[in-house]
C-alpha cells in the first residue's frame, strides 16, 4: 500500500493552510476557507505531507456541524477526514480533533450526543486547548434540544474560558455566540445583554459566520416587536450576509422568517407553493422537520386537507415521540398543534400536548435564535382546545400571555390573548375584555386573528345547527359549515337540539310528533315557513303563466322547485297533520338511522374536519341515539 510520502512533491500546502485557518477561525469566512483548505488538501497529497493533509481535511469540516448538506459533499469530506486520520499519529492532538469532528457529525445526524460527550472527556484529559475548544463547540451542536439547556450553558461558558488559552479570536466569538443563543432559547431576561456584548465585538472586527447569526436574531427581535415590514427587510439582508459568509442556511432561514411573519399576518397559506418546494430541499438540515409542520399548517389553512395529512404523516413516521430532539423540535410541535387543530385531530393533539408539557416554561425558538413563536404554553392551549379541555386551555393561554409579555413578543401576546378570549367564551365566561384588547393590539401590528367567536356555539361550547333554506348551518366554537339537507341531517338536528337526551331510532324515523318525551328543534322556523309559503304562491302563479304561454321547459324547471318546497314543508310540519310512519322493526330503524347519521357527519367533515371530528366523538347511534357534548 502506498503512503502519502510516496506520492511525491508538487508544491506546498503551508500557505493555503495558513490562509484557510485565518479565514475560518479569525474571519468566519466559510467560502474562502473552503477554497483554501481544498487547495491545501490537494497540495498536501502532492507533497506527501500527512499532517498538512489532516489539517486541511479537518478545516473542510468548517466551524458548524453539518455544513455540507448534500450526500455527495458530506461523504466526500467524511472520506477525506477518515483517510487523513489513518496517516497521522493517533495520539496527537490533531488526531483527537479529527476524531471529535467525525464523532460530532455522526452524533448530530443521528440526534444523539453520548459519543461526542465521551470525546469531550478525552479532550479535557489531553490538555490541548484547541482540541478542547473545538470539541466543546461540536458538543454544543449536538445538545440543542429543549431538555439540554443547563448543559448547553455550561459548554458555552467553558468555551469562552478556553478561548483565552487558544488565542484564537474565533473561539471567543463562537463561545459568546453560543452563550447568547442559549439565553434566548431559555427565555432568559439577560439575553439582550449578551447579544449587545457580542455585537460590540463584531463592531470592532467582523466575523462573517457569527455576524450572520446575529443578523438572524435581529430579524427574530423585529418580529417580536411586531415590526413585520422591517423584519422582512432584515431577513433579506441577513440572507445576503449569510451568502457572503458561505453559510448553507442563508437560503432557508430567511424563508422561514418570512413564513413566521405570514403566520402572524394570517397569510401563511399564500406560501404553500414555496413551502411545498422547500420541504424537499437539500439546503435543510437533516434534523429539520419544521418545514413539514409549517407546510401542514399552511395546507390545512388553505383547505388542502390531504396535503396537510400527508405532511403530518411524513413528520410523525411511526411515532411522533421518536422525532429527534433538535433546535427546531419545539417550533415543529408548535406547527403540529396548529395543523392538528385545523384538521380536528384530537388524537394527534393529545400526543403533542404530552410531548410539549415538560417544556411549557420555554419559548418556542427555532434553530440559533432565527425565529420565535412565543411561549410553549400557547400550543399547549391550542392542543387543549382541540381536545375540548377548555379549562386547561384557559390556564395555558393565560400563562402564554404572561410569558409572551415577558419576552416582549407582541404578536404572540395578541394571539394568545385572543385564544384566551375564545376559550373563555366557549366556557360561557366573560371574554369581551380579552377579545377587544387582542383585536386592538393585532390591528396596530397588521395582524389577522382567527375567526371571532359568535352565536350560540360561543356561549355553550356545543355544536349547534339551524336550517338555512336547502342547507343546514353547523356551528362549533369559531367554526361554521354549511351542508345540504339529507335525511341524516334531520336526524342529527333532532339530537343536537336535545343534548344529553337519548332518542329512540324509531322516533327519529317517524318524526318529532311521534313522541312527547323529546322536545325537538323545528326543521323550519316560522319565518322560514312563511317565506316558503310565499315562494310557493309566487311559483304557482309563474308556472300557470308559463304553461298558458306553452313555455313548458321553464315551467318544468319552476315546478321542480315548487315540488321541493312542498316536500320540505310536509317534512317539517306535516301536510294534513299526520306524522310519517316507518314500516319495520326497531332493528331496521337502528340500521337505517345509524347509516344516515354517519353519512351526514361524513359530509359535515368534508366541509369542516373540526366540526366533523367533534360530532364523531360526541354522537352515539344505536337503538337509542344521543348527542353528548364534551
Amino acid at each position: 500500500m502506498s503512503t502519502v510520502r510516496e506520492w511525491g512533491a508538487c508544491g506546498t500546502a503551508t500557505i493555503s493552510l495558513i490562509e484557510g485557518e485565518r479565514a475560518l477561525h479569525a474571519e468566519g469566512d466559510l467560502n474562502t476557507a473552503r477554497h483554501h483548505f481544498d487547495a491545501a488538501y490537494h497540495e498536501a497529497e502532492c507533497d506527501g505531507d500527512a499532517v498538512a493533509l489532516a489539517r486541511a481535511a479537518l478545516g473542510l469540516g468548517g466551524i458548524w456541524v453539518h455544513e455540507h448538506r448534500t450526500a455527495a459533499e458530506a461523504q466526500t469530506i467524511r472520506v477525506r477526514q477518515r483517510h487523513a486520520l489513518t496517516l497521522i499519529d493517533p495520539r496527537s492532538p490533531l488526531a483527537l480533533r479529527l476524531r471529535a469532528r467525525l464523532c460530532g457529525e455522526e452524533d448530530y445526524r443521528a440526534g444523539r450526543h453520548a459519543a461526542i460527550l465521551a470525546m469531550l472527556t478525552q479532550a479535557r484529559h489531553s490538555g490541548d486547548p484547541v482540541a478542547l475548544a473545538e470539541t466543546l463547540s461540536l458538543a454544543h451542536h449536538c445538545v440543542l434540544g429543549p431538555e439540554h439547556g443547563v448543559l448547553r450553558h455550561e459548554l458555552a461558558e467553558d468555551m469562552i474560558g478556553q478561548a483565552s488559552r487558544t488565542g484564537r479570536r474565533g473561539d471567543l466569538m463562537m463561545g459568546l455566540m453560543w452563550r447568547t443563543v442559549d439565553l434566548f432559547l431559555a427565555g432568559h431576561p439577560h439575553a439582550g445583554r449578551s447579544l449587545d456584548e457580542l455585537r460590540a465585538l463584531l463592531d470592532e472586527t467582523d466575523h462573517l459566520a457569527v455576524g450572520f447569526i446575529v443578523s438572524a436574531i435581529d430579524v427574530m427581535l423585529a418580529i417580536r416587536a411586531g415590526r413585520f415590514a422591517q423584519a422582512e427587510k432584515l431577513a433579506a439582508e441577513s440572507g445576503e450576509r449569510g451568502a457572503r459568509a458561505g453559510d448553507i442556511d442563508a437560503a432557508g432561514w430567511p424563508s422561514g422568517q418570512v413564513a413566521i411573519v405570514r403566520w402572524y399576518q394570517g397569510r401563511l397559506p399564500e406560501l404553500l407553493p414555496i413551502l411545498t418546494e422547500l420541504v424537499n430541499s437539500s439546503v435543510l438540515g437533516v434534523l429539520d422537520y419544521s418545514y413539514l409542520a409549517a407546510t401542514a399548517t399552511a395546507a390545512a389553512g388553505a383547505g388542502e386537507h390531504r396535503l396537510a395529512v400527508n405532511m403530518l404523516a411524513r413528520l410523525r413516521g411511526q411515532d411522533l415521540a421518536r422525532l429527534p430532539s433538535s433546535s427546531v423540535w419545539l417550533t415543529t410541535l408548535y406547527g403540529v398543534a396548529e395543523a392538528a387543530h385545523l384538521l380536528g385531530d384530537a388524537d394527534l393533539s393529545t400526543q403533542t400536548y404530552e410531548l410539549l408539557r415538560p417544556y411549557a416554561h420555554l419559548p418556542a425558538i427555532t434553530s440559533l435564535g432565527v425565529a420565535c413563536l412565543g411561549s410553549v404554553h400557547h400550543p399547549l392551549g391550542v392542543a387543549s382546545l382541540t381536545t375540548g379541555d377548555l379549562a386547561r386551555a384557559v390556564i395555558h393561554f393565560g400563562e402564554a400571555v404572561r410569558a409572551n409579555l415577558a419576552l416582549g413578543h407582541w404578536p404572540a401576546v395578541a394571539l394568545s390573548r385572543w385564544r384566551l378570549g375564545q376559550a373563555l367564551a366557549l366556557r360561557g365566561e366573560p371574554a369581551e375584555r380579552e377579545l377587544e384588547l387582542a383585536a386592538q393590539e393585532a390591528a396596530e401590528m397588521g395582524m389577522a386573528l382567527p375567526a371571532s367567536p359568535s352565536g350560540t356555539a360561543r356561549r355553550t361550547g356545543k355544536v349547534v345547527c339551524r336550517r338555512r333554506g336547502p342547507q343546514w348551518q353547523f356551528e362549533f366554537g369559531t367554526r361554521c359549515a354549511h351542508v345540504d339537507h339529507s335525511v341524516g341531517m334531520g336526524h342529527l338536528a333532532t339530537l343536537l337540539a336535545n343534548p344529553g337526551r337519548e332518542v329512540r331510532a324509531g322516533d327519529l324515523v317517524t318524526g318529532p310528533a311521534a313522541t312527547e318525551a323529546v322536545s325537538t328543534q323545528p326543521l323550519l322556523d316560522e319565518e322560514a315557513k312563511r317565506a316558503y309559503q310565499q315562494r310557493l304562491g309566487q311559483l304557482q302563479d309563474d308556472i300557470d303563466e308559463l304553461e298558458s304561454m306553452n313555455d313548458l321547459e321553464r315551467a318544468t324547471a319552476l315546478r321542480a322547485e315548487h315540488d321541493w318546497l312542498v316536500t320540505e314543508l310536509a317534512a317539517a310540519a306535516g301536510l294534513g297533520g299526520r306524522t310519517r310512519s316507518f314500516a319495520g322493526t326497531d332493528e331496521r330503524a337502528r340500521i337505517s338511522v345509524g347509516k344516515a347519521i354517519r353519512r351526514a357527519i361524513g359530509r359535515i367533515a368534508e366541509a369542516d374536519p373540526v366540526i366533523g371530528a367533534e360530532l364523531r366523538a360526541t354522537v352515539q347511534t344505536g337503538q337509542r341515539c344521543v348527542y353528548q357534548p364534551r
